[in-house]
């Protein structure tokens, strides 16, 4: 826990948006601490579709501002984290009874003029009867655009951010919760408490950001005890994770009767990721869980295009997360926009501020970001310029193209690595896979395999370096290799990661 002092931010909230402003302002010069009540990534972050993109359908609903902000960030992240961002092709088949044809092709065109595309390659006209695209559609399927988008490692970006902000003097506390703040001359005096040990703490900061997600509402509320500037639409989304359906490696996009999107996506080299849905949520955003119902759907909505069906027992696992999209208003969850809304709460001069994040989508999380800076910008008039555009993300000082190079070199330097070991360091790590590695010469330098290649020097990396205290932060979140490791090997890792917490609990003692 840190010592009582002034920072200039206190962010409440580790995901995507509240690690991204806390890199930002660190790098900008201010004082930051960042306190998140589970892990990073712990919530919507790490429960995406993993995709880079500039929301086709959303050109439906006329948001151009947010496709085009989000087509221009395509190129910008993939170019400062390539390690964990990649481009992908997307096959749009023509389906008859849906959007016409000439409507497809115009909001292609627009996809790939709006955001001043450099890299990814633009849309183009398959023949389905005679592409490989098409062999695993159904016949009925002739005809389909083919266009680009990005994939993303969504917690893995969440946890760069936080490193990043890290490295450049931000705090970085999980499993810390926030229980109060309360403006005190010109300043918030915030209550935090370890949740793990129970300690709490008091700190100062100047402006208060809250970076919640789907508890943003109450933590402006039952926290700062300021009513919430804005509603909050909690809109769940459920993926499901079956074994590899296509051997190919593009994506598919299927348009559904109700007007949703379907999304088809090679995962994990062996596995399929099939999603989402939209359904409005009133529970518990901690524990959002797929349905029976919303299974079922993903596997019919597949089904209509796949010549062979998917069934429920094709699924080997699904998550489910909670979105906290701005309440606009809208009629259909599905048509709720994934803009974002910066709420800036300060009633008197001299006041200390407190800025709400509403909405916005890991697209879109850099430029929040900066927008959010640019809101506080008159408390901090000495505050640097944007930065973070050109600057790459922990391990990612590399070619935006340069995954394969680099994976071969490590192979150089590490002969006991297999090619698949070695990508997927890489596009963990990217150049820092190296130092993680360290002076490993031969596999049992790396103590114990819990197995898929996950070894004991790379569980303590991530619980040194990236804040991982479970076995759930490394094997569903930092990694997806719980869909590789067996119990036994899920159970070895819990007792080693509990005798490391333990070992060093009693050295900072």
């Amino acid at each position: 826990m840190p010592e009582s002092g002034v920072q200039d931010l206190l962010v409440i909230g580790g995901g995507v948006n509240g690690c991204g402003i806390a890199r930002d302002a660190a790098g900008r010069g201010l004082s930051v601490t960042l306190a998140e009540q589970g892990d990073l990534a712990g919530a919507t972050s790490s429960a995406s579709t993993k995709l880079i993109h500039g929301g086709l359908r959303y050109l439906e609903y006329r948001e151009f501002r947010l496709v085009r902000e989000s087509l221009h960030e395509r190129e910008v992240l993939l170019r400062v984290a390539p390690h964990i961002i990649w481009p992908l092709r997307f096959v749009l088949p023509h389906h008859a009874g849906l959007r016409p044809w000439p409507m497809l092709r115009l909001g292609l065109f627009l996809y790939d003029h709006l955001g001043g595309r450099r890299i990814l390659p633009p849309t183009r006209s398959l023949d389905l009867r005679h592409d490989p695209a098409g062999a695993p559609l159904r016949p009925e399927f002739r005809r389909g655009f083919e266009y680009s988008d990005c994939w993303v490692e969504d917690a893995r970006l969440v946890v760069l951010n936080a490193r990043d902000a890290a490295d450049r003097g931000a705090t970085v506390l999980t499993r810390t919760r926030c229980l109060a703040a309360r403006r005190e001359a010109g300043l918030w005096r915030a209550t935090l408490r370890d949740e793990a040990s129970g300690a709490t703490c008091e700190l100062r900061a100047r402006v208060l950001v809250n970076a919640a997600g789907a508890w943003v509402s109450r933590v402006a509320s039952d926290v700062a005890g300021v009513p919430a500037p804005a509603r909050v639409r909690l809109v769940k989304g459920s993926h499901i994770v079956t074994r590899r359906l296509f051997g190919h490696d593009r994506c598919y996009t299927f348009q559904n009767a109700d007007g949703r999107v379907c999304f088809a996506i090679p995962y994990e080299e062996d596995f399929t990721l099939i999603g989402t849905t939209d359904e409005d949520f009133s529970g518990d955003p901690a524990a959002p869980a797929i349905s029976p119902a919303e299974t079922a759907y993903l596997c019919q909505a597949v089904s209509a295009y796949f010549r062979q069906p998917v069934t429920v027992s094709d699924v080997v696992w699904s998550y489910a997360g909670i979105r906290p999209l701005y309440d606009d208003g809208a009629s259909d969850a599905q048509a709720a926009t994934r803009d974002y809304v910066l709420a800036l709460d300060q009633q008197n001069t001299g006041e200390a501020p407190l800025l709400s994040i509403f909405g916005g989508k890991i697209t879109t999380y850099r430029r929040l970001a900066e927008a959010a800076l640019a809101r506080l910008a008159p408390f901090f008039p000495g505050m640097g310029a944007p930065w973070t555009a050109t600057t790459a993300l922990p391990g990612g000082d590399f070619p935006w193209d340069g995954a394969a190079a680099l994976a071969d070199t490590l192979r150089g330097n590490y002969p006991f690595l297999s090619p698949p070991q070695a990508r997927r360091l890489v596009r963990r790590y990217g150049t820092r896979a190296a130092a993680m590695l360290g002076d490993a010469r031969r596999e049992a330098d790396l103590g114990l395999q819990f197995g898929a290649g996950l070894s004991a020097r790379e569980v303590e990396w991530q619980m040194r370096e990236e804040w991982a205290r479970g076995p759930a932060d490394i094997l569903w979140r930092r990694t997806k290799l719980g869909l590789r490791i067996d119990a036994a090997g899920q159970a070895a890792l819990a007792d080693w990661m509990a005798r490391a917490r333990s070992v060093a609990g009693r050295a900072a003692e």
